[in-house]
């Protein structure tokens, strides 16, 4: 599983003109769905994340997590974090899981991190406008496979 975690102070998914989640202060992560990816990958990075210390704390050092915070997490399914751009110049989805396996590790994952913080969802394969308010920026990505 791979993901681009934001530092948000607000966010939402729109589809088709409707808001369909919103949160204040917490996290947006773009959640890439692997053929190979398991559920303990979607356990290994929900505890990441719902630990990843990039708050500010009283000093404005990144020593708090999402949690910490009372933040929320928007999770949104984005198929195109495992593109493959080393050919050509038109990307190659091959390694994003078909909708029949990305569609229960996608909901896994959002139960495993609803077990900590609150989180709000886009729809799996929408055509979905994501805004946010980057903090700071900050923008982290993670791999499940690397442990990084």
């Amino acid at each position: 599983m791979r993901a681009i975690i934001q530092r948000s102070k607000q966010a939402t998914v729109t589809i088709e003109g409707e808001v369909k989640a919103s949160i204040p202060l917490g996290l947006v992560v773009l959640l890439g769905v692997e053929h190979e990816d398991t559920q303990e990958d979607a356990d290994w990075l929900a505890s990441k994340i719902v630990q990843m210390r990039i708050f500010g704390d009283a000093e404005g050092k990144m020593n708090l997590s999402v949690k910490d915070v009372g933040g929320e997490v928007l999770v949104v399914s984005q198929f195109t974090l495992h593109a493959s751009t080393k050919k050509g110049n038109r990307p190659s989805f091959i390694r994003a899981a078909r909708p029949e396996g990305a569609i229960p590790l996608y909901e896994y994952f959002k139960s495993a991190l609803a077990k900590e913080v609150p989180v709000q969802c886009g729809v799996f394969g929408a055509d979905m406008q994501v805004a946010l308010i980057n903090d700071g920026p900050v923008t982290i990505w993670i791999d499940s496979k690397a442990k990084e």
